[in-house]
């Protein structure tokens, strides 16, 4: 499918600015440059509450905030706990902030999104540390904040959706919290370079090869083994057990093959999962609802999937995504058609 016209619209007006590439600039300029990007998530959805706090974490306090949706009090309500996208360099609780309001009140849940720590300053494992670190003080203190404890889930975009993936093995493999289900959005899952789709859309999509370099040098240390399935969770040798999921990719995003590889692997491990591969769409396209209706499909997607799971209950979408046969490819414009395909 051709890429969308508004997103190459968008691209063409990033160029015609003079928009430097992320590979080029310090952290502290590459973060700046992300920042101007939340304008495209739209005017901030109300929720019921928003809170910002901090808590323990394995080397000082890590932040967090807590949204609570729309009319939907009575609780206790199941939880998201959200890690951010930006090749864990450059992302921030401010940048997700639209995506994680829109979640709550479209899954009737809180969420709790993650300011993990950065690299380059913190380097790996820091991220991951933080991450299971605040997942564990979720399912601890759930009470605090009008959670639920049995109903848990993670999720993420890009360097968030490799987060959640990873703390889905952690929590599998050392004992909890139980989860029930993982919410990963174009992860980051593979060894630099393993698919395809690395060197079809690696310059000129917003997220450029160079740019997926420069994060992994700035967040993996000249020591880490890139095999770590803490670093490519696609390198795990067994992922049976872990909670059922839901895999969005987009089109011209370098991260496109291997979000479906983990999806491949997830399933043939007997894992339940839904994946859709949004079609014309690039990555971030998930952070701009304000711009894309698809970004709003597919957070809709996100939620129906993430209340399907927290009630136990399958719905028609759902119910797709665990058929082990065929092929059903949507026409993602239209709403009326199947999300989900092989």
């Amino acid at each position: 499918m051709p890429l969308d016209p508004v997103v190459k619209a968008l691209l063409d007006r990033l160029e015609a600015a003079g928009r430097p590439p992320t590979s080029t600039l310090e952290p502290g300029e590459a973060r700046e440059n992300y920042r101007r990007l939340i304008q495209l998530a739209g005017i901030p959805e109300k929720v019921a509450a928003s809170q910002d706090r901090s808590i323990p974490g394995p080397a000082g306090k890590i932040p967090v905030r807590i949204y609570s949706p729309l009319g939907a009090e009575d609780g206790p309500l199941p939880v998201l706990v959200f890690y951010q996208g930006g090749g864990m360099v450059i992302g921030d609780l401010d940048t997700h902030d639209q995506i994680c309001r829109m979640l709550a009140n479209r899954a009737g849940c809180k969420v709790v999104s993650v300011a993990y720590r950065l690299a380059p300053e913190y380097k790996f494992p820091a991220a991951v540390e933080d991450s299971y670190s605040v997942l564990q003080w979720v399912a601890g203190h759930t009470a605090e904040f009008n959670g639920d404890s049995s109903r848990l889930a993670v999720g993420g975009d890009s360097a968030g959706g490799n987060l959640s993936a990873v703390v889905a093995q952690l929590a599998r493999d050392q004992g909890g919290p139980r989860l029930l289900f993982q919410l990963l959005i174009y992860p980051a899952t593979a060894q630099l370079g393993q698919f395809p789709s690395y060197e079809e859309n690696a310059q000129g999509y917003f997220l450029s090869k160079d740019s997926i370099v420069y994060f992994y040098n700035h967040t993996v240390g000249k020591d880490a083994d890139p095999s770590d399935p803490r670093i490519a969770p696609l390198e795990a040798e067994n992922l049976a057990g872990l909670p059922s999921a839901l895999v969005i990719t987009a089109e011209y995003d370098p991260l496109r093959d291997e979000g479906k590889a983990y999806a491949d692997r997830l399933r043939e491990a007997g894992v339940p999962v839904s994946f859709h591969n949004y079609e014309g769409m690039i990555h971030a396209f998930y952070q701009m609802p304000g711009l894309l209706p698809l970004a709003i499909q597919a957070i809709d997607e996100s939620a129906q999937a993430l209340k399907a799971a927290f009630s136990n209950k399958l719905t028609s979408h759902t119910a797709l995504a665990f058929q082990n046969e065929g092929l059903v490819k949507p026409k993602v414009n239209s709403p009326d058609n199947p999300v989900v395909f092989r």
